[in-house]
This record gives C-alpha cells, structure tokens and sequence, in this order.
C-alpha cells in the first residue's frame, strides 16, 4: 500500500523540518530524507550566527521576522535556549572604509540601532585585532549565536508529534504527476500527495529535474570551516563575532574554541563537501595578519554547501510550469537564521492564506522570492 498524505516534504534539512512543522499542525505531512540523519549536510555545518544586517533586504526582512520565534518559541520546542546574545563587528581595513559606510547605510534603515565603531572604542571592543588593522567596524549589538542543533531539532521532532511521517534513507528515484496527485518513488518505498515541496538544499535543481519543473539555475559554494583552541590562558567567550567586511574571513568563539572560516565560496556539484587544504591555509593567514593571536593547532575541519540563485533571494513558490509542485530552496547561507518566517510564509503560500503580519511587516512579499521573477528557460 502506498503512503497517501497532503504534502510531501523532499528533504529534512532547516527548510524541509521547519515547513513540515508548519504545515503538520493542521494537515498530513511525509518528511523525505535521504540521509540516515537529518540535517546531515548544509545544516548540520552551519556557522550558527544569527545577524541583522547580513544578506540582502529580503534576507534581513526574514531575519527579523523571525527573532520573536528564537527569542520565545513554542512551549516543549526546545529545553535550551535558541540564542545567546554574542555581538558581530563587521571590520573594514582603511582601503575598505566605503563598503563599511555602504553597509552601515544599507543596514540602518532596518535595524536602527547598528552604528559605525573607529579608532580608540573599535579596538576596545576587538583587541584581540592587530593594532592599525581595522579602520573602521559595523557594529550589530542584535547579533547572537544559534544553537542549530536546538532549533533543527525542534522543528523535526514537533513535526514527528504533530503526526508528520519521518523516512530516512529515502533517496528520490523518480517524480511523477497523474489524475492531480504526484508519486514520489524512492529507495524506501512510493509516496502520493497532490502537493511536494522541494527543500531538497543542493539537491534541488535535480530533483526540480525528475518532476519536470523549471530550472531555477541553483548554484551550490562550498564554504570551509575549522576550530582551533584558544592560547594558554586566553579568556575568549565575551569576544564578538568578527567578520572582514569583503567577505574575506571571520572568526568566533565557540564552545570555548574558536571557529575560522575562509568566508569561501566555491563552486561546487550538489556532494557530501569537503574541505580543501588551501582553503584552510589561506583562512589561517587571513586571520593571523588580522588578529593577534597564533592559529597554532587545528582540531576539527569541515565545509557545507550554500545554494543560491542569481538575485542571493530564496525561491519559495509554487512552479510556474508543474502544478503542485513547491519550491522551498536557495536559503543561502542564511537558512537557519531565516528559518523560522520563511516557513510561515511558504506554509501562509500553501494554504492560500494571508502573508503572515510579523513577516509582511519588514517589507517582505511572495512577489520577492516567487519563481516566476527568474528568467523562464525552454
């Protein structure tokens, strides 16, 4: 017998969990995943920051959207807290002093409260930076960790008890449509429901693909991350979060070590990523001509993939060419953070149903992120 419910959920990473919690609330949900554990890939490796004043307009729009959930979730959604208040500097060397004043101008008009930080009060904040470095930093003193494990796990699990139907190890062989129902046929089995969501990460375009549905033309990067302990002694757990206003690196503390990235983005197949040793090298000397303190000893490495489209705006819509068929993709790098609106507002999508106030607020609409504003291919 085949499983029959309202939606087909391709995918159990941040976007595939939060919308199957949404939707599970009032209507059947299958959660496909093709990995033995969710969130395995993009998710499992994310950065954990939430910011707002990264990522475009509509980025920062979801981003605030979605503070009141972190901020208070659900009663039972989790037993730890979601965030934990760590500010983000993001620094500009005397030659990048326009892309600071261009990024204060941008950010300011959403959150008020960020404010440009120089000389004397930037390296009381950061000096852990080499002195003469930083000419000037963005402050966002909203910033704070995200505990991604807690949040990924809440969705996935309180869609579990909503009655959503979890199938792992499900890699997707064929997608079809008939008599206004698609069959989703995988490793595990067949599937039906007259609506699918793709929240399938990297993997989208291909599965896009075995339905028939446009090509949004997802680009996956491959960005390099790694933790190295702290020197002898050295107190880092009130540091900030410090990202090179170009994109070039950042580091942050975490669990008592600091995490170093290369801010890479390379271009990648949809695969299980791994990180390059040159990435790593060329983040070490970034970092170490930036800041004061030795990257002596590297003790974990690894690399997600971050998958956007040409506008770096998420595609969440129904398709313009295959009836039922959902896109929930293109998240960026800025899935988790974003996690929280972006589901209500696919979910408000589905059901027909007004744009959420707490999301229509900030300026966003299904107009940003539909499908249909890509270019359409024959």
């Amino acid at each position: 017998m085949i499983d029959i419910a309202d939606y087909i959920v391709m995918g159990a990473g941040i976007a595939g969990a939060s919308i199957a919690w949404e939707l599970s609330r009032d209507a059947s949900v299958i959660l496909i995943e093709r990995e033995s554990q969710p969130g395995y890939h993009s998710t499992g490796r994310s950065a954990a920051v939430y910011t707002e004043i990264y990522g475009n307009a509509v980025i920062r729009g979801l981003t605030l959207a979605s503070l009141p959930f972190f901020k208070s979730p659900p009663e039972g959604f989790s037993e730890a807290p979601l965030l934990k208040d760590r500010p983000m500097l993001m620094i500009g060397r005397p030659d990048q002093q326009s892309a600071i004043d261009a990024l204060h101008q941008s950010a300011v008009a959403l959150v008020p409260s960020v404010r440009v930080l120089r000389g004397d009060e930037l390296h009381e904040l950061v000096p852990m930076l080499r002195p003469g470095y930083a000419a000037a930093a963005v402050l966002d003193t909203n910033a704070a960790d995200l505990d991604v494990n807690a949040i990924h796990y809440g969705f996935w699990r309180g869609a579990l008890q909503r009655g959503c139907k979890l199938v792992r190890n499900a890699e997707i062989l064929g997608i079809q449509r008939a008599m206004g129902c698609w069959t989703v046929d995988t490793r595990q089995g067949p599937f039906r429901a007259p609506v699918v969501i793709n929240a399938a990460g990297a993997w989208a375009d291909e599965i896009g693909a075995l339905a028939g549905a446009m090509k949004i033309d997802l680009v996956p990067k491959r960005r390099s991350a790694f933790i190295f302990p702290p020197q002898n002694g050295q107190s880092i757990d009130h540091w900030p979060t410090v990202i090179d206003v170009g994109e070039q690196f950042y580091f942050k503390p975490d669990a008592g070590r600091i995490l170093g990235s290369p801010a890479d983005e390379t271009l990648s197949p949809p695969c299980d990523a791994q990180p390059e040793d040159i990435d790593i090298a060329i983040a070490i000397d970034r970092i170490s001509r930036a800041a004061v303190f030795d990257v002596s000893r590297i003790e974990n490495r690894w690399a997600g993939l971050r998958s956007f489209v040409a506008d770096k705006t998420p595609v969440v819509g129904f398709d313009t060419r295959q009836e039922g068929f959902f896109w929930l993709a293109a998240q960026g790098g800025y899935g988790i953070q974003t996690s929280p609106a972006l589901a209500q507002l696919a979910a408000s999508l589905l059901r027909a149903e007004p744009l959420p106030a707490g999301v229509a607020r900030y300026g966003v609409t299904p107009d940003n992120m539909s499908p249909a504003r890509l270019p359409q291919k024959t």
